[in-house]
């Protein structure tokens, strides 16, 4: 039986350095190439050699795909293509690969440049690794080659972030990266065709959650950032620079606008304007709001919200401060962090998922002595809020998915193992499909049954029910005799009639003969003419017609003829024939006639 194998190099019972390995139909995928936030060692990014231990990987992959930008799903593709050596195609969306350039190099600053670290990839290869990138289309159907094909679909999550189907032949896979199933105040929801894949592969961040009204959110939001404000305390809210940001931005400017607020607004120098430019540029990634509004003025271009700069942040009284990255594990936002955490008036509000490892993972589980690099120690004592505006598919969210592209079997990835579990069992006990959740390393098969498609003629459904055939139900199988015309790349079922028509055959009968001796001392008359009575009796649903002229005895297209043997006019010769369409009850008769006829007949 055809399989497909799936191994985790990254995200298996885990959130972070997304990169997931898809064998199918003779061809190897790679999915995502991220890094992990909460690692500064050779575990931020996935172990390539379980590919190949030497030599590149471009003769063991025959394409990667990248969901969207974020640096858990893409910050090691460099390093994979120019460091340890990947030539063929890499797969994403048009934002993605204007996007995703930036934010490694803005990664490789903060690593390489600051901290210093060494092996590590260089501006020159963040170049030559976009240079292998093939921009795909929403629903745009792209052949890889021959039998290898992919096809996007929105994702909503972040700019330019798509879910993908992965076909060979009549085996399909469908990867969702990260995914949101709600839309906001910026992007659309996510949205997939009913594919029924084999294998779903599903992202599972939020596996147990199923969150509150998004309004009553915003507005919880908006309370504690103006309550920090009005006591004269400073907000910093942690970001990625695409994505929670703008929806954020949009929230505060509203509020600033409708309250006449005069506390001030920044954002991280540069991204703003970076973002703003992607933003006009691939508006059609957006939803219809802010479709509608960007034809009278650009929705990101604030009037409260001013960039930011290092000196602000000991500027006295109240601010809002917007700083990336999100999980508080480098740069500006981690700066401004350590100059504002031992005042109380002040606040920190962290709006997405943080991994292990992260300051903003340690300061949302209570930690409030914070080890620094170079051993000094921070005392936390600001206020730390978590608000999820994270734009990922909550437990209800993912149900929904399945629902909609109806797989025939499940895997979860990037989400922590006991949620992951207690996911596992509901989709099971549901959809009642095989769900899987393998571990970093561990290879899961799941065994396929691939559909051959069929096209049937007109004509040979009409004749189907012309003979009583109930209407087709694609849930219900159902048999059809016809013949099979496979003619290029297609199979058609069609009557045999127009089969020999267009093959240009002359039509052939063909039928099976059986001869049977039986012991009876009647005349070979009254022998067929007891023949007729036990079968009669026998075969209550068939039509047995006794023809006495012709010596023989018809039960639908069988024939039995009688005749007596030359040297023993007491054992009769039975010739039986049938045809094909007939041969179970031409079998079942010629058994019943070699038992002989019973000694007395109704």
């Amino acid at each position: 039986m055809p399989e497909i194998k799936v191994t985790p190099l990254g995200a298996g019972q885990d959130v972070g350095r997304s990169c997931i390995l898809v064998s199918i139909g003779g061809k190897n995928i790679m999915l995502d190439c991220g890094m992990h936030m909460g690692f500064n060692d050779d575990r931020r990014f996935p172990d390539f050699s379980y590919i190949t231990q030497n030599g590149r990987l471009t003769e063991f992959l025959d394409c990667v795909i990248i969901s969207h930008f974020h640096l858990d799903h893409c910050g090691a593709l460099p390093y994979m293509s120019e460091m340890v050596g990947y030539d063929g195609p890499i797969y994403m969306t048009h934002p993605t690969k204007a996007i995703c350039p930036i934010l490694l190099e803005d990664f490789r600053k903060i690593t390489v440049d600051k901290k210093g670290e060494t092996n590590f990839f260089t501006s020159q290869m963040i170049k030559d690794c976009m240079k292998k990138v093939v921009p795909l289309n929403l629903h745009q159907t792209v052949q890889v080659d021959e039998e290898l094909e992919i096809k996007a679909y929105y994702a909503g999550h972040v700019l330019g972030a798509a879910m993908v189907q992965i076909k060979v032949g009549s085996e399909s896979v469908v990867y969702t990266g990260d995914y949101n199933m709600t839309p906001d105040r910026h992007l659309g929801a996510a949205w997939i065709d009913k594919c029924r894949p084999d294998l779903l592969i599903s992202e599972s961040t939020y596996a147990t959650t199923i969150r509150d009204s998004k309004r009553c959110r915003e507005r919880d939001f908006l309370k504690k950032v103006h309550e920090t404000v009005e006591r004269g305390g400073k907000v910093l809210i942690p970001v990625f620079a695409l994505g929670r940001a703008q929806e954020l931005c949009i929230l505060l400017e509203t509020f600033w606008e409708r309250m006449n607020l005069k506390a001030p607004i920044y954002f991280s120098t540069g991204m703003t304007e970076k973002a703003n430019h992607y933003y006009k540029l691939f508006i059609t990634w957006t939803n219809q709001k802010i479709r509608k509004t960007f034809v009278q003025r650009n929705m990101f271009e604030f009037k409260h919200i001013k960039p930011f700069d290092r000196s602000y942040a000991d500027n006295p009284g109240p601010m809002v401060v917007f700083a990336t990255p999100g999980m508080l594990h480098a740069g500006q936002s981690l700066q401004i962090f350590k100059k504002w955490a031992g005042n109380e008036k002040n606040m920190v509000i962290m709006p997405g998922y943080c991994v292990q490892g992260t300051i903003g993972h340690k300061i949302l589980n209570g930690q409030r002595k914070l080890e620094l690099e170079g051993r000094s120690t921070l005392e936390v004592k600001l206020q730390v809020e978590y608000m999820s505006f994270s734009a990922h598919a909550d437990a209800k969210g993912i149900m929904q998915l399945i629902r909609m592209a109806e797989p025939r079997n499940m895997l979860l990835v990037h989400g922590e193992a006991v949620k992951m579990e207690f996911l596992k069992g509901k989709i099971e006990q549901e959809f009642s499909i095989d769900c899987y959740m393998p571990a970093n390393g561990e290879t899961t098969t799941v065994t396929t049954n691939p559909n051959v498609p069929v096209d049937i003629s007109l004509n040979l459904l009409k004749r189907e029910m012309s003979l009583g055939g109930t209407l087709p139900d694609p849930k219900k199988p159902r048999t059809m005799h016809g013949t099979l015309i496979m003619k290029e790349n297609s199979l058609r079922l069609v009557s045999p009639e127009q089969a020999m028509k267009e093959l240009g055959l002359s039509e052939h009968h063909l039928r099976f003969t059986c001869r049977v001796q039986l012991q009876d001392p009647h005349s070979d008359a009254d022998t067929l003419h007891r023949i007729y009575m036990h079968l009669k009796s026998v075969l209550k649903g068939y039509t047995t017609q006794h023809l006495p002229d012709s010596m023989s005895v018809m039960v639908e297209s069988i024939v039995v003829k009688v005749s007596s043997s030359t040297e023993d006019p007491n054992t009769k010769v039975l010739l039986l024939s049938w045809s094909y369409q007939d041969e179970d009850l031409g079998s079942f008769l010629s058994t019943l006639l070699k038992k002989g006829l019973p000694s007395v007949l109704c």
